[in-house]
């Protein structure tokens, strides 16, 4: 041991400087990692709401577009088709929609915010497969009715509407996610809402 004075200022500045650049270190190894916490840009585009310019869909029309990594589909419901809408209820598991498959503002007998416009997950509620679109041809299927979706995996049918039909495999209705209509011809699908 030295018998030389101890200079406290010396102490109090070395201590200072340590404590700084360990306290750097950290924030330094801490901001990483917590930013690794957050979801990247790929996740947060796939859980992101899809935009859709309805103006351009035709009567009867069927547009698809991805939310979610899941299909939806989107068809412009012609005035035929909402009108015998009620004419097949009989033939239906749940024509009142009592199993919450979609939100509450689409709890009616269109399963939308507007009767024009049906917004359903193309996934089957069986198995998850993709039911086809039947324009017109849909009475091969259920008589009495010419449109409609067809799952070819195990025979499940459901009406425009996305409501199953008795005696298939599905167990309920197709889902309907949340959507709105920000503008009258702008369909968000993923937001919750009404429309304009």
């Amino acid at each position: 041991m030295s018998n030389a004075p101890v200079n406290n200022g010396r102490r109090r500045f070395l201590t200072a400087a340590t404590s700084v650049v360990g306290g750097v270190g950290v924030v330094g190894v801490a901001v990483p990692f917590i930013g690794s916490w957050n979801p990247s840009a790929r996740a947060k585009a796939a859980g992101a709401p899809v935009e859709i310019n309805v103006s351009k869909i035709e009567p009867g029309q069927l547009i698809r577009a991805e939310w979610r990594g899941k299909p939806v589909y989107v068809v412009r419901r012609t005035e035929e088709i909402i009108a015998g809408l009620s004419t097949h209820d009989g033939q239906l598991k749940d024509p009142q929609s009592e199993v919450p498959q979609q939100p509450d503002y689409a709890k009616n007998e269109y399963r939308s915010i507007k009767p024009e416009f049906l917004v359903a997950l193309g996934v089957c509620t069986h198995l998850g497969c993709a039911p086809t679109h039947h324009k017109g041809d849909f009475d091969q299927h259920v008589d009495g009715v010419k449109d409609g979706f067809f799952c070819p995996c195990h025979g499940s049918k459901f009406d425009m509407a996305g409501r199953v039909f008795q005696s298939v495999p599905a167990p309920t209705n197709l889902m309907i996610p949340e959507h709105s209509f920000p503008t009258e011809d702008t369909l968000l699908i993923g937001v919750a809402g009404g429309e304009a």
